[in-house]
């Protein structure tokens, strides 16, 4: 029987996605939606948050409610945790791990606070059932999540398991990889759209170009795994089955695109290709909708015979490309020259931690939205390339003709 009461969920994402997140929990039937920083606190059935699971292009993770109250130490949470009906979620014979985040907690030890949670389903479990379920840090069947603020304690099942920024094409992540999720904000917040040309000549493993390609056939990011929500209790395999072919039936692979991303390393881009074949673009890749080169990013030409379009791309930076030199800078400057003088009309969007990229390039941004790569606070910003070098020409130069 289908459940369709109203669970409470939370589903988490890279900071300055919540907005894009609420849209996406909402178009998969989440209700009462809150963005908080770093994520999306809903309401809905399960099947909404299953949903959201398979479809969102954003969330690194969605939890469902299972406890909630105010503490005062540690035997307030154990408390807490005990009073929890685990047997309604999953079996004692299942492993378990759980895991603990906090922000200004007053407590001094989130490790011994991890251990009075896990004591906790555990001798619950023994007073219900007469067994426990074993702890397994590797692969748990179930994974237990606390979240502490100053106050108040709040227990999650993991809906996800795995983080859902793995779609499951990955293997080789290459050096600093851009995780799948930020890549897909990248694209929604540039606007950019499967009928305009997208670039990006600094693809490393490919996340962007393969992230738009999936987007624009239909390619629900949760097509190629498994989640965790499938190990518990109230999974209903035929509900799943029929979210499953419907995200299945909206795939089209003929949909009209160009997709270019380039690399200087010919050993990155041959790995973004294999990325590419891996998350079921081959038809893409025969036709050369979507292709991958080795290019210098100094160089890169527009595609021929397209109307001006988009860049996005996430170029090196510092905290990459460590220690500091002074070739990032002037890298980017000789390729801010090149995008002056071969694309008139188009749009570049960059991802960085260094704020003084823009000077560094001698453009003046459009737009700049604060962003999280991992732990970097970065900028991506928005650069409106004109025709012509942007040099002012010199006093007494000559002009057009006609002209003193």
């Amino acid at each position: 029987m289908t459940d369709r009461k109203n669970h409470r969920f939370y589903a988490a994402c890279p900071w300055g996605l919540e907005k894009l997140l609420e849209e996406e929990a909402r178009s998969c039937g989440a209700k009462r939606t809150r963005a908080t920083p770093s994520g999306v606190a809903f309401e809905g059935p399960r099947q909404a948050a299953w949903e959201l699971c398979l479809r969102s292009r954003l969330a690194s993770r969605v939890l469902e409610e299972v406890g909630f109250h105010d503490y005062w130490d540690s035997r307030d949470i154990y408390a807490l945790a005990r009073s929890v009906a685990w047997e309604n979620y999953f079996l004692p014979s299942q492993s378990i791990r759980v895991s603990v985040s906090a922000h200004r907690a007053p407590l001094k030890s989130l490790d011994f606070t991890t251990l009075r949670i896990k004591d906790a389903v555990c001798d619950h479990f023994v007073q219900a059932c007469g067994s426990r379920p074993d702890v397994d840090r590797d692969s748990p069947d179930v994974q237990i999540a606390a979240y502490l603020d100053e106050k108040y304690c709040t227990l999650y099942v993991d809906l996800a398991g795995e983080p859902l920024f793995k779609r499951g094409w990955r293997t080789d992540k290459g050096e600093a990889p851009l995780k799948e999720n930020l890549a897909s904000g990248l694209l929604m917040l540039s606007g950019w759209e499967p009928g305009t040309t997208l670039l990006d000549p600094f693809c490393g493993s490919g996340t962007i170009a393969i992230e738009a390609a999936c987007a624009a056939c239909g390619v629900a990011p949760g097509l190629r795994r498994h989640f965790a929500f499938e190990q518990l209790l109230s999974f209903e395999p035929e509900t799943w089955q029929e979210l499953l072919e419907d995200a299945k039936s909206e795939v089209n692979l003929h949909r009209e695109l160009r997709i270019e991303a380039s690399d200087i390393s010919s050993i990155v881009v041959g790995k973004a290709h294999a990325n590419a074949l891996r998350a079921g673009l081959a038809p893409l890749l025969e036709d050369g909708r979507l292709s991958f080169r080795t290019g210098d990013a100094r160089e890169i030409v527009p595609p021929e015979g397209t109307e001006p379009g988009l860049i996005v791309a996430n170029p090196p930076y510092g905290e990459q490309s460590s220690p500091r030199s002074a070739t990032v800078g002037s890298m980017m400057r000789k390729v801010a020259d090149n995008l002056k003088h071969a694309f008139p009309g188009w749009r570049a969007w960059m991802l960085t931690s260094d704020l003084h990229l823009p000077g560094e390039m001698h453009l003046k941004e459009s737009r700049r939205t604060v962003l999280f790569n991992g732990p970097l606070e970065c900028r991506f910003f928005r650069f409106d390339l004109v025709a012509g070098s942007n040099r002012r020409q010199k006093k007494g130069g000559a002009g057009r003709p006609g002209t003193p």
